[in-house]
């Protein structure tokens, strides 16, 4: 008997993606919070922003991407989260990306540090790696918000039941994976 595993497998793969991205933001951004001039001097170090922008960057980003982690961690807000979380990714993945191609040698600041770093160019591709798989993983939440262990399922309850009550689990499926009623309408 083969059974069609996506119904239970993709809620489960949400809450993986929910919790390891939103573990990133918090401590990326938790790293950063202590010191904001470290943060701008990281923003600045991209070359990228007219410079009255750099201290208010450096200062607003830790606290966003602590609240963004927060809020995937908790599963509030889930797609709201992964939004802002990819649209992180994608401004990160092309800072990184303008850093190597116009030969900077700079730490991401990803973590905290920032500023020139002899040889991080050769850190790139794995930086640059990381955050494709995360982008890739908040962009599941985007699509699929509905996770297990959320407190999205508390505050929005489908069709009245239970929270958490997800209505594809309940649907009876042939040994093809198909629902039964329309197996059975094909059948008749």
């Amino acid at each position: 008997m083969q059974r069609n595993l996506w119904p239970v497998a993709r809620p489960w793969i949400g809450t993986v993606a929910r919790l390891v991205t939103g573990g990133v933001w918090i401590v990326a951004g938790a790293l950063k919070l202590p010191d904001p001039v470290e943060s701008a001097q990281a923003v600045r170090a991209y070359e990228i922003l007219p410079e009255t922008l750099v201290p208010t960057v450096g200062f607003l980003l830790p606290a966003i991407e602590v609240v963004v982690g927060i809020c995937l961690v908790l599963g509030v807000l889930t797609r709201a989260g992964g939004l802002v979380s990819a649209l992180l990714f994608a401004i990160f993945i092309a800072g990184i990306a303008s850093a190597w191609a116009r030969g900077l040698e700079i730490d991401c600041g990803c973590f905290g540090g920032g500023g020139e770093k002899e040889g991080a160019s050769s850190e790139y591709p794995w930086e640059i790696a990381r955050d494709v798989l995360l982008m890739l993983a908040s962009l599941w939440l985007v699509r699929w918000p509905r996770t297990r262990l959320a407190l999205d399922n508390l505050i929005f309850r489908p069709d009245g039941r239970d929270p958490g009550h997800d209505p594809e689990l309940d649907v009876e499926r042939n040994d093809d994976g198909e629902p039964a009623e329309e197996a059975r309408s094909l059948e008749g």
